[in-house]
């Protein structure tokens, strides 16, 4: 079968992020596809609904932000094919990067810290597909541009219900980002937790965190039909967020040690205490 692939390409200092192969020629490209695959194909609105139910009871952990950060030390993402590098050091690195190129902004420097930080419920035994990914809404027709096509939805119930396969599905034009159901991710995780913590993280961040994944609108203009003026006003945080997320994936391993104390007190400020997961 032909697989449509649109891949985000960034290149950078001769370096090339984010590329897919449509036929993959190693176990990492294979990984990738494979993760992919299980995504379009597993998650629906039943799935995602079932995942709510599951997730956003916070009763899984209670502990403070840097605590669950280093439980990521082991965790490695399978659906990114750029590096084989543990999320806690990446997490470091991308803030970091935005440290240096943003220094007035340090709420964005937190949210870059912990935007992968709902990558916390692999290491609690969550299968990665319904963890990791670039992002879509589900109750609507898959759009093109998303990785590996349409075609790799062959197989999701949905696509055969009428109340979710059209452009619109059970959305109203213009209803914002917000307001979409979607699929199951880390991205959303964090946004919940977050917002039930009554995080004081400024909007910017709390909506660069919930939708930086969602790279068929950011990156190739998909989903117009929803997108609303709020939408429009924050796409300039999640495309700060994103630059110095996926530029400082070859980063030198950073010194974690040295870095703590700056970051334990930027979650003191916007997440402190003890945190429901």
């Amino acid at each position: 079968m032909k697989i449509d692939i649109q891949p985000v390409v960034y290149e950078e200092d001769g370096k090339t992020y984010r590329k897919y192969d449509e036929q993959p020629q190693d176990k990492v490209q294979e990984r990738v596809k494979n993760h992919y695959f299980n995504q379009h194909q597993k998650q629906t609105v039943e799935f995602v609904k079932s995942m709510q139910k599951k997730w956003l009871s916070f009763s899984h952990a209670n502990m403070p932000i840097l605590d669950c950060l280093d439980l990521l030390a082991g965790f490695l993402d399978e659906s990114d094919p750029d590096v084989e590098e543990a999320n806690l050091f990446h997490a470091y690195q991308t803030a970091e990067r935005l440290r240096e190129a943003h220094p007035d902004k340090p709420w964005m420097h937190l949210a870059g810290l912990v935007h992968d930080l709902g990558k916390i419920m692999g290491v609690w035994g969550e299968h990665q597909w319904a963890i990791t990914g670039d992002t879509y809404p589900v109750g609507c027709k898959p759009d093109p541009s998303i990785v590996y096509g349409v075609e790799s939805f062959d197989g999701n119930p949905d696509l055969n219900d009428s109340r979710y396969n059209t452009d619109l599905g059970i959305y109203e034009s213009g209803c914002g980002f917000e307001n979409l159901l979607m699929c199951w991710t880390h991205d959303e995780y964090l946004y919940q937790v977050l917002k039930n913590h009554e995080s004081t993280l400024p909007e910017e961040a709390l909506y660069a965190i919930r939708f930086h994944s969602f790279y068929p609108a950011h990156s190739h203009g998909a989903y117009k039909q929803f997108e609303s003026e709020r939408d429009k006003k924050l796409h300039e945080s999640i495309m700060m967020l994103n630059a110095c997320d996926l530029y400082s994936k070859n980063d030198a391993r950073p010194d974690i040690a040295t870095l703590k104390p700056y970051y334990q007190s930027l979650v003191d400020k916007y997440i402190p205490g003890s945190v429901k997961w």
